[in-house]
């Protein structure tokens, strides 16, 4: 599509394809699903951190916020899919959380600091393809509400990098998040063939 465009999120490496919208937007249903199934998830990634790192005050305290948050969002959604008479089901994961979790070294600092980034990129994508369904989303109720939802999503990234840089440094945080930012976008490289929010 010749005038398709998005402001760039500035730590993704590579912006999502118009491939990808057109996908989304033929399969609205199923991306609902799977947006809640990312609901869902996101709050338990935010939550299983907290119980790793239960000596971080300030991590469980940012993170707590993110966790209600993302509970908020994942009953927002439940209501949508309510009112399309979408029976809430189980779906196959697309291969880029798995990917992504398998970049995470496991020593530490190393490993919060490669959990903590893979969680601001995943936020990031959600941030930018939130957006692209807001704008392209041919259901101008159901746009609207994925145009609110960006902001959270942006704020959230904005945490868990804030977060990365109070325990390492900022050389280091920037070093890691390209090298962690490159391998996200190749994962997206080819569609997946089911659509999700992460396909």
């Amino acid at each position: 599509m010749s005038d398709f465009s998005l402001t760039k999120i500035k730590i993704l490496q590579q912006p999502t394809r118009w491939e990808w919208v057109e996908q989304a937007i033929n399969n609205l249903d199923t991306i609902l699903l799977d947006h809640s199934h990312c609901e869902r998830k996101a709050a338990s990634i935010a939550i299983e951190l907290m119980f790793r790192y239960p000596d971080r005050s300030s991590l469980v305290r940012k993170l707590t916020a993110i966790a209600k948050e993302e509970l908020e969002h994942f009953e927002q959604v439940n209501q949508w899919l309510e009112r399309r008479q979408i029976p809430l089901a189980p779906l196959n994961a697309p291969p880029y959380g798995k990917k992504l979790k398998a970049l995470v070294r496991r020593q530490e600092p190393e490993r919060i600091l490669d959990l903590l980034l893979v969680s601001s990129l995943i936020e990031a994508r959600s941030h930018e393809r939130l957006g692209l369904l807001g704008q392209y989303c041919p259901n101008r109720e159901l746009a609207a509400f994925y145009r609110g939802l960006m902001v959270s999503e942006a704020r959230h990234y904005g945490v868990y990098w804030l977060l990365a840089c109070e325990y390492c440094d900022r050389d280091t945080v920037d070093s890691r998040l390209k090298a962690l930012a490159i391998a996200e976008s190749a994962i997206l490289a080819t569609l997946h063939p089911e659509p999700r929010i992460h396909s």
